[in-house]
């Protein structure tokens, strides 16, 4: 072997012979001997590191965590391989580092001879690309857990808060969501890291740039044609700790209307957004705004649908002119609060005028039957009026529901109360519903004799009524067949039937009204337990035991005393 020295006085061997096939190789490849010499080189290797030639030492012309790794390969003692500052360990395994730029991995081959043969691969565009890649899934996957927080709860703050604290969290050093405005008035949720706040800010959406545009729906301004310090003191959260060096503003996508805004700050010294950022900004927005739309929505039908249930659920009963009522209502599911069945009691418009009772049920339960019932209601409420002629009323409602889009019909029975002295009158007539039953202080129960067609099926109507009279201490009941047509008992296939219903009546001989309605819901509720049962509703008008006399417009009247 040829031994030479260079122009610093080391030695080196000449290099061996070897074929030419891979100087052709697009990728840089360097020989070094056991000393660190280079012996070979190829067209790529020249152009990456252009002071290389045979002859030169390797520490000279490559990165130095390549000839560190070169020394540790090949060294003479061959000491244990640890791990050079910037790179992974030496050895036949590749390793990597930074040259001109570009990130490098290196390939090592050993001969048996001592020469190494580095194998260079240019890996910045990869890297770069599995970076991107690793981005991308991580945004992914946060875009799904934002899903799915933001749409956890139906609750518009709950909502606005979730969003200001995930894209404060995630996308930038403090975020705001600004609401639409009500009444000039913007409500704005800040946030911090894990602290958020609220305020109600009167301001113009002009004095921001590109806030008024995104408060309309409009695509945003890029972030690169905001100046944050033209940001309004209401704009740099409580706790921000600097000063906005960059600002990011972009509306919230709604079901047809904008969901309001987000707006990013970053603080000054750290890098301004760039377009990626912007772009999953808006994508993380429009996740945000079909939530906070979803929320308001639901909140929205929510409301409605409290003052619409308010209107069809069963009123509560009282003493109407002298005369005790009570009423109780049962679903035929525990999960509705409304359903077919329904009574109501219009007092007159004076004392001398009939209080008018009413107990229906509709063909049906549930939502639908419920607002066929709210229609009857209403209906006979227009009819007061009328009210003394309980023939004429079942008329024209059996007119309003035969022109109506329902084909449901209803049974009902109507009740005219009116105190006179101890004792109260009461003239009934029932439309194809169970005639009324008459608890006597004896423990004695009568039914009414009444009785007429449904209203709502035919064109005509028939109907007979009939008088009582109530003394101290007694009641009539109206009741629905849901009562009479519960299934239960010890099989759980035994109807309730009237005998029972008569029987559990004649228990509460003397009780008020109230006492006479507990007692027959606890019954049937007994009788039927879990097991399925239609809508019961029950109403007990009771003549109260005691009065006193006082003196109304010079006249004296009988009145209950409690």
């Amino acid at each position: 072997m040829t031994v030479f020295e260079d122009e610093s006085g080391r030695s080196r061997a000449a290099p061996a012979a070897r074929g030419t096939s891979w100087l052709r190789s697009p990728h840089p490849a360097v020989v070094a001997d056991r000393e660190g010499g280079v012996v070979e080189f190829n067209a790529a290797a020249a152009d990456l590191f252009p002071r290389m030639g045979v002859g030169t030492w390797l520490d000279e012309v490559v990165p130095g965590w390549l000839a560190d790794a070169h020394r540790r390969l090949s060294g003479p003692a061959r000491t244990p391989r640890v791990p050079a500052p910037a790179t992974a360990p030496a050895g036949s395994a590749p390793l990597r580092g930074r040259h001109d730029g570009r990130l490098l991995r290196a390939h090592p081959t050993e001969s048996g001879h001592g020469d190494v043969a580095w194998w260079l691969v240019d890996d910045s565009d990869l890297t770069a690309a599995q970076d991107a890649l690793r981005t991308e899934q991580e945004r992914t996957a946060l875009l799904a857990e934002a899903s799915t927080q933001l749409l956890a709860s139906l609750n518009p703050d709950r909502c606005l808060e979730t969003a200001a604290l995930l894209a404060a969290a995630h996308l930038g050093d403090a975020a705001l969501v600004i609401s639409p405005p009500v009444r000039n008035r913007y409500a704005v949720v800040t946030a911090v890291g894990e602290s958020f706040g609220r305020s109600q800010v009167a301001m113009d959406p002009a004095s921001v740039p590109g806030l008024a545009e995104a408060l309309q729906g409009f695509p945003p301004v890029p972030a690169r044609w905001i100046d944050p310090a033209e940001l309004p003191p209401w704009a740099v959260p409580e706790g921000f700790g600097g000063t906005p060096g960059s600002v990011v503003i972009t509306p919230l996508p709604g079901h047809g209307v904008p969901a309001g805004v987000l707006v990013l700050l970053r603080r000054g010294g750290r890098r301004a957004f760039d377009a990626s950022e912007e772009l999953f900004a808006r994508l993380f927005a429009a996740r945000a705004g079909a939530a906070l739309s979803a929320a308001r929505l639901y909140a929205e039908q929510a409301r409605i649908t409290r003052a619409l249930i308010a209107e069809l659920l069963p009123p509560q009963l009282h003493h109407v002119r002298g005369v005790d009522f009570a009423g109780g209502y049962r679903t035929s599911q525990d999960t509705e609060r409304i359903g077919g069945d329904f009574y109501d009691v219009h007092a007159g418009a004076d004392d001398d005028r009939e209080t008018l009772a009413v107990l229906g049920d509709v063909c049906g339960k549930g939502l639908d039957a419920a607002v066929l019932t709210g229609r009857i209601r209403s209906t006979v409420q227009a009819l007061m009026p009328l009210a003394g002629d309980h023939r004429t009323v079942l008329e024209l409602l059996n007119g309003a529901l035969l022109t109506s889009r329902h084909t449901r019909f209803a049974t009902l029975v109507l009740a005219s109360v009116r105190r006179s002295g101890g004792h109260v009158r009461l003239r009934l007539t029932s439309a194809g519903h169970p005639p009324p039953l008459i608890l006597r202080g004896t423990g004695h129960v009568e039914e009414v004799d009444t009785g007429g067609t449904l209203v709502g099926a035919l064109p005509e109507v028939t109907s007979r009524s009939a008088t009582v009279s109530l003394s101290p201490g007694e009641t009539c009941l109206l009741y629905t067949d849901g009562i009479t047509e519960a299934r239960g008992g010890p099989l759980g296939s035994s109807m309730f039937g009237e005998d029972r219903l008569r029987s559990a009546l004649a228990e509460c001989a003397g009780l008020p009204a109230e006492a006479v309605v507990e007692r027959l819901q606890m019954v049937a509720g007994d009788w039927v337990g879990r097991g399925p049962h239609d809508d019961m509703a029950v109403v007990a008008i009771t003549a109260p035991h005691t009065t006193h006399l006082s003196a109304v417009n010079g006249h004296t009247r009988g009145r209950y005393t409690a």
